[in-house]
């Protein structure tokens, strides 16, 4: 996400952050360089003047230019900034006082609208709270099948009557369904269009009227960029929105919308979609992708992917093997499928502080996910006996593990190599020096971290 406006506002602040004192001019020019990321990003004009205009208020302050670390100072100025621009806090789901609260979905055809509506109703079921899908799209070609098909993957109800002859009288034939299964929310999924017209926002007022919703959310594409903000302008002025689900967040490679829709519209995001599989919608924390921009990483989001990914009974098994020097490829191979199951190594890599200012450094193929698939289809390709002690892998096997997994023996050499290097470095951490105890004490600390929200 944002890696080509994270990548330039990063260049700018290492510069800053290179200078032992700092001017007004270091400011301004600074920020020009600041103004013209924001504006190729495609950022609205008037937020990113506005965005700088803020920085520069506080940034040429006295106690800015004369403080011992001034580069320091302004990056953390720029990220206050940013979140606020973003929105601020996190803006949760409104629950009615009586149920279902009904949750209308609208939005434009090709934004993502009904994938929003099942991956939405997954997560409020992860959080224990059950949902039922409204099919409330009866213009779209295959809509109620779709939603039918989506409701079967995240084992969520799906109300839908093809034979109705009115959006309204489905939708709240819907949540009187919803009512009846004691769900505690009704998720309306309704007709999109390829462009906004009056018919679309009169038939959304009228299902608006028919079943009073909570919130109304629109679903924007998060690439179509001052697009989208157009469209959030528009649907809100003229049926009122609660708040924003920005799709396809993962392909955004400037960050136009998020960076503009909140400031421009006043409609806080609450969802945002990190890929194409159905676990992939995330709530939107401003000051996590403030961080993220700025190359800070994530790490909180990081470690509640790791939660709800990785096994406790497993971890504490994996550091056992760790601590008796057992742990052997085919743990490696266990772990590597955990980690895959957080989402994509991109995605996962960008949380870590730091990495966007050493991603350059490092090899590039081992950073996509063929690299990932490779690694796996080399111990795939090794017998049990091999995963467990891959010193008896000599030529020979080589040759064959190579031919199995399709690669090249210099492929399973490197691969072997970086095994022992991580085997060595694991025996140093949970060895008795000093490295150990420091390590063992930032577990323990992790654990207390995580224990703290049970």
């Amino acid at each position: 996400m944002f890696d080509a406006l994270s990548d330039k506002l990063n260049s700018v602040f290492g510069k800053l952050g290179n200078k032992g004192r700092m001017t007004e001019a270091d400011v301004d020019e600074a920020l020009r360089e600041v103004r013209m990321a924001l504006l190729e990003a495609d950022v609205n004009f008037r937020v990113a003047r506005d965005f700088v205009a803020k920085i520069r208020e506080r940034a040429v302050g006295e106690e800015v230019l004369k403080s011992l670390s001034p580069g320091q100072q302004v990056v953390k100025i720029t990220n206050d900034a940013l979140v606020d621009i973003l929105g601020g806090g996190i803006q949760r789901l409104k629950a009615d006082s009586k149920q279902p609260s009904v949750i209308l979905m609208v939005g434009l055809n090709g934004a993502g609208k009904t994938t929003a509506s099942a991956k939405l109703a997954k997560h409020l079921k992860q959080t224990g709270q059950a949902a039922v899908l409204v099919a409330a799209d009866l213009q779209r070609p295959a809509a109620i099948q779709q939603l039918e098909t989506l409701g079967k993957q995240v084992d969520v109800a799906v109300y839908q009557d093809s034979s109705s002859k009115t959006t309204a009288k489905v939708a709240k034939d819907g949540v009187k369904h919803a009512s009846k299964l004691n769900a505690a929310w009704a998720i309306v999924d309704t007709a999109g269009r390829f462009q906004i017209d009056d018919d679309l926002m009169t038939e959304l007022e009228e299902v608006k009227k028919a079943v009073s919703p909570i919130e109304t959310i629109l679903v924007v594409d998060a690439m179509t960029g001052q697009e989208a903000v157009q469209a959030a302008q528009e649907f809100h002025e003229r049926i009122g929105l609660t708040g924003l689900i920005l799709s396809k967040m993962d392909g955004d490679a400037r960050g136009g919308a998020a960076l503009s829709i909140t400031a421009v519209t006043g409609v806080p995001i609450k969802f945002i979609g990190t890929g194409e599989g159905i676990d992939a919608l995330e709530l939107f924390y401003p000051d996590r992708l403030a961080s993220r921009i700025l190359g800070m990483g994530d790490m909180l989001t990081l470690i509640e992917k790791a939660q709800t990914t990785f096994d406790e009974s497993q971890a504490v098994e994996l550091e056992k093997k760790i601590r008796q020097s057992t742990f052997d490829l085919e743990d490696f191979l266990g772990q590597l499928q955990q980690l895959k199951k957080m989402g994509p190594l991109s995605q996962v890599m960008e949380m870590i502080p730091g990495f966007s200012a050493m991603k350059g450094k490092l090899p590039t193929d081992q950073l996509d996910e063929s690299h990932m698939a490779r690694t796996e289809a080399i111990i795939h390709s090794m017998t049990p006996e091999e995963r467990h002690k891959p010193d008896i892998i000599g030529g020979s096997r080589r040759r064959r593990i190579a031919n199995g997994s399709g690669t090249t023996p210099q492929d399973v050499n490197q691969l072997l190599n970086q095994f022992k290097q991580a085997q060595k470095m694991m025996r140093q951490l949970m060895g008795g020096g000093r490295t150990s105890k420091k390590m063992r004490r930032m577990m323990q600390q992790k654990g207390d971290f995580m224990n703290m929200g049970s």
